[in-house]
Formats: structure tokens, C-alpha cells, sequence
């Protein structure tokens, strides 16, 4: 079932890179269900928070009226950067599933910072679990072939 969630998330980053964007998706699911999917539109939006996590947060929040997450689970194709692991930590998400990883995304060329999302539960005592590198050879696939297209600069 777990890889079931990461490929529609997959699924999600590669619909985002057809429409202009950066490679990464995320699926917010609770008891077996996705409650939200989306990819990330910085680009489109115009808006450096739209990361593929707070925009499937923000859609989850309002499907279930609520921003408390507990009981939900994340499937990002990329490991989060600080920014959404603090978001996922304040909405009480239970579980990260994530493809590649930080340092992967830098590499490709990725503007991250090299903060770990084990370093970043440690240091600020987090209770959500991490779970990756997951399927990471099939997230990484996305962002080297994003990459090679060459269709935008890499941000």
C-alpha cells in the first residue's frame, strides 16, 4: 500500500513538470485513504512556500477542516526541507515517507539546506517518523530527468 501512495506521488510531481514546475509531489493520506496530492507551483503561484508539501497540507487542512493531522501519513519524492518539516511537525502529521534526499536534491542543483530531517526531529525533539530513503531510485529517475530537460533553471 505504502508504495502505492509514493507512485501517486510521483505520479503528482511528473503531472507538476508537464505543467512547468520542479519535480516533487506529495500525497497526504490518513486510514488507507489520500486525503490530498498536489504538486509544487512556486513557479506558477509566484509564491517560494509552495513547496509540494505545504501545498498538499493546505488542501488537506481544508478537506478535513481541521490542522490537526494526526493519524495522517506524507509521501513526498523528496526528502522535506526545513521549512515543510516544520510545517508537518505543527500539524501533527504522524509519518514522512520520502523518495530522494536532501543532499540529492542539492546536488541536481536545488537551492537546499543541508539539514537532514533526522537532524532537524532530533534538535527539535519531533515525534514524527521518518521513513527513507523510500523507492528513492524512482524519485531520483524524476529530478535527473527534470534535470536533463533543461526546460527551466533549477531554483
Amino acid at each position: 500500500m505504502q508504495k502505492k501512495f509514493m507512485r501517486l506521488a510521483m505520479e503528482k510531481a511528473r503531472e507538476g513538470i508537464r505543467k512547468g514546475q520542479t519535480p516533487f509531489g506529495a500525497c497526504i493520506v490518513k486510514d488507507d485513504k489520500v486525503i490530498a496530492c498536489e504538486h509544487n507551483v512556486v513557479w506558477k503561484s509566484t509564491d517560494i512556500t509552495a513547496h509540494a508539501e505545504v501545498h498538499a497540507l493546505r488542501k488537506a487542512c481544508e478537506k478535513l477542516k481541521q490542522i490537526d493531522l494526526t493519524g495522517c501519513d506524507i509521501y513526498s519524492t523528496c526528502e522535506p526541507c526545513p521549512m515543510c518539516f516544520s510545517a508537518l511537525h505543527w500539524a501533527r502529521v504522524s509519518r514522512i515517507f520520502y523518495g530522494a534526499t536532501i543532499a540529492d536534491a542539492k546536488s541536481i542543483g536545488f537551492n537546499e539546506l543541508r539539514l537532514s530531517n533526522r537532524q532537524i526531529k532530533s534538535l527539535g525533539k519531533s515525534r514524527i517518523q521518518i521513513i527513507g530513503p523510500f523507492m528513492r531510485s524512482e524519485c531520483l529517475r524524476l529530478f535527473k530527468g527534470f534535470n536533463e530537460t533543461g526546460s527551466k533553471k533549477v531554483y
